[in-house]
């Protein structure tokens, strides 16, 4: 289990840095540029453990489909960022993707 520990990890990084990056302004400002190296290279540094057990396809898309979801999320609650129809259904179906992924792809390790 411990490859869904450093997945969640790598995520957490990632949406943290991909957050701060909206903060940068053009990585012009030196704390939030400073948070979206770090958050990155601490992103990337777990999924290399995650890739020791589950395939990059699958890591690669659950990474990027949970991102996608939290980020948009955090951007909606904290950020006044919109969110309309088209916008719902698409988180939704991303939501869909994981959940199959998960629940019925044998290349993922349990």
């Amino acid at each position: 289990m411990s490859h869904y520990l450093y997945l969640g990890l790598a995520i957490i990084f990632e949406v943290v840095g991909t957050i701060a990056l909206r903060l940068t302004d053009g990585f012009s400002k030196a704390i939030p540029s400073t948070i979206v190296v770090i958050a990155y290279a601490l992103s990337f540094y777990f999924l290399s453990f995650t890739l020791k057990t589950i395939p990059v396809a699958i890591a690669y898309a659950l990474w990027s489909g949970i991102g996608i979801i939290l980020i948009v999320l955090l951007g909606w609650k904290f950020l006044g960022q919109a969110l309309d129809t088209p916008a719902l259904v698409g988180l939704g179906f991303i939501l869909v993707g994981v959940v199959v992924i998960n629940l019925f792809s044998k290349s993922v390790v349990h």
